[in-house]
């Protein structure tokens, strides 16, 4: 749990700062068009921070981590989102300082996009086998209730 609350933390803090790089080089370079910048910044929040918030969610609920798909999943889809927004840093800021970038960029964003789907392919596989593999948690009450021989709701 502490990978993925770690992984939320980093991407939040890359984010912030991919922000502040983008107005701050587009402000000194008197840029006003649109670049592949302005983009980083959410890409990062929400493929990286909020992505790894809900999985956080998720492992609390369903103990992700004891999946053996688990550990490809997070180094994957890891992988996928940094090449993807290296390319993304790398073509914005030479669009911004006005140079041509190389269309190598492109294929390197395209295997990025497709690191980040065999990631998300791992991860869908490892969490539809922990939903299958484990029983919803039953409230420390209705339990109590339940062992009692009482009713949990009245009525019933």
């Amino acid at each position: 749990m502490k990978k993925l609350y770690n992984a939320a933390h980093i991407y939040m803090i890359v984010g912030l700062v991919s922000g502040l790089y983008y107005r701050e080089i587009t402000k000194l370079n008197d840029f006003t068009g649109d670049s592949q910048l302005g983009l980083v910044h959410t890409h990062l929040l929400a493929l990286g921070m909020l992505f790894f918030l809900i999985v956080l969610a998720l492992e609390k609920m369903f103990t992700l981590t004891a999946n053996r798909l688990f550990n490809p999943f997070f180094w994957t889809y890891n992988a996928g989102l940094a090449l993807t927004v290296t390319v993304m840093i790398i073509r914005g800021t030479r669009t911004v300082l006005g140079h041509e970038t190389s269309e190598v960029a492109a294929h390197f964003a395209g295997g990025g996009h497709i690191i980040l789907t065999i990631g998300l392919v791992l991860f869908f596989i490892a969490l539809g086998k922990r939903i299958t593999e484990t029983t919803p948690p039953v409230p420390a009450a209705a339990a109590v209730v339940r062992n009692q021989g009482i009713p949990a709701t009245p009525g019933s």
